[in-house]
């Protein structure tokens, strides 16, 4: 019995790092989603400064030139956003396969699923890969700025619902490890409060037959003395 609690412990405490891997790898896609946000708000903003009729054709040019640039960024993210040669953020990911549990059913019971494929962060894909050289283009371009963010808000929604289950499984596993730990222990290790009340119980009585048997030899010695006296 106790060694297959120490093999399901053993197990379970690789469970429990595959958790708090599986964390670090959501967190990674997190940080990539949260930073394109950022980039989002400010192409939005070079859009709308780019589609009123206050800013002139070289206007428009500088202002396309570092939207351009966030576009590349956006794309760059995407493409390099990955973890041991797993993408995550370019929609070419698969279906990401967590082992938090070890109660046996491996398949069903014991695993946490995340689809990196539903995380697309490209131009191709956001509808981003315009430009703002022209009212009209700069138009178009703040109506597929609110589908990418409305997109990337999405991407946010399934990391964080991820993020959520791993931190509860991570949790879980780890009180089922302290507690298949203990269960090994209380058959395996000795109970220290017990053994340690024997020890004294065998000392004092150790101590008691020392003294009755100094006790005992003092005796014929006082008879003695008194004979020569």
């Amino acid at each position: 019995i106790a060694n297959s609690l120490r093999a399901t412990g053993r197990s379970l405490a690789a469970a429990q790092r595959n958790a708090t891997q599986a964390n670090a790898v959501l967190q990674i896609a997190d940080g990539a989603v949260s930073t394109v946000s950022q980039i989002l708000d400010r192409m939005k903003e070079l859009a709308t400064q780019a589609a009123s009729d206050n800013t002139g054709a070289d206007g428009r040019t500088n202002l396309d030139a570092e939207y351009q640039s966030l576009v590349a960024e956006i794309d760059r993210i995407a493409s390099t956003t990955s973890y041991q040669g797993t993408q995550l953020t370019d929609g070419t990911g698969a279906t990401l396969t967590f082992l938090v549990g070890s109660s046996g059913d491996y398949a069903a019971n014991d695993t946490v699923t995340v689809d990196a494929s539903a995380v697309d962060l490209t131009t191709a894909t956001l509808g981003t890969a315009g430009d703002l050289t022209s009212l009209g283009n700069a138009q178009t371009e703040l109506t597929a700025i609110d589908g990418a963010i409305t997109a990337v808000g999405l991407a946010i929604g399934v990391i964080g619902a991820a993020q959520s289950r791993i931190e509860f499984a991570q949790s879980n596993v780890a009180t089922t490890y302290q507690n298949v730990v203990a269960a090994e222990s209380s058959i395996r290790d000795a109970d220290m409060a017990f053994e340690m009340t024997q020890f004294t119980k065998a000392q004092i009585l150790q101590q008691a037959g020392t003294a009755m048997l100094a006790q005992a030899n003092q005796a014929p010695q006082t008879v003695l003395t008194l004979l020569r006296g």
